[in-house]
């Protein structure tokens, strides 16, 4: 499937929506982002909650990719004291390795800048997906702190951008 113009559209995520975005499936080395499906029911009340700032992408009527503004974003260790607008992206799987990235990312922030006018914007990154990492990079984030999650010993990069 191939994107060339972008001209996608949030939408606050419904039950169809999450329904479809948490069954799909990464192949390795992104297969960590795949949701369990013996947790389905319950990831489906976590993303249905506005506390959590959830948004559907569509593009043409097609769901391809969520994000998330807010607590959703963190990751449990990292420091978070400094005030910013935490985004958390998930671009559907036959999408990525396509270039894409940087297109979503940018389409991302105008978003975040129309609906909730920050100051600062931070991505909270797996130090192994080093394509996230550039495309962030190249969006103007830079890195700030790198941690480890204590629960599995993965290492995260916290990245943030002044708006």
């Amino acid at each position: 499937m191939m994107v060339k113009d972008l001209a996608i559209s949030y939408w606050p995520t419904d039950e169809a929506s999450a329904r479809e975005f948490l069954q799909w499936k990464y192949e390795p080395p992104y297969a960590i982002y795949n949701y369990l499906p013996q947790y389905l029911e319950e990831d489906l009340v976590y993303h249905l909650d506005p506390a959590n700032n959830m948004y559907s992408i569509y593009r043409e009527g097609e769901l391809v990719g969520y994000c998330s503004f807010g607590q959703d974003g963190r990751v449990t260790g990292g420091d978070y004291g400094e005030q910013a607008l935490d985004i958390g992206l998930m671009i559907k799987p036959e999408l990525t390795g396509q270039g894409l990235g940087s297109k979503f990312v940018k389409d991302v922030i105008r978003f975040a800048r129309t609906q909730f006018k920050p100051n600062k914007l931070r991505v909270t990154i797996l130090t192994t997906n080093l394509r996230a990492i550039r495309v962030w990079e190249k969006s103007g984030f830079q890195k700030t702190q790198t941690f480890k999650r204590e629960r599995d010993e993965l290492t995260f990069l916290i990245m943030t951008k002044d708006m």
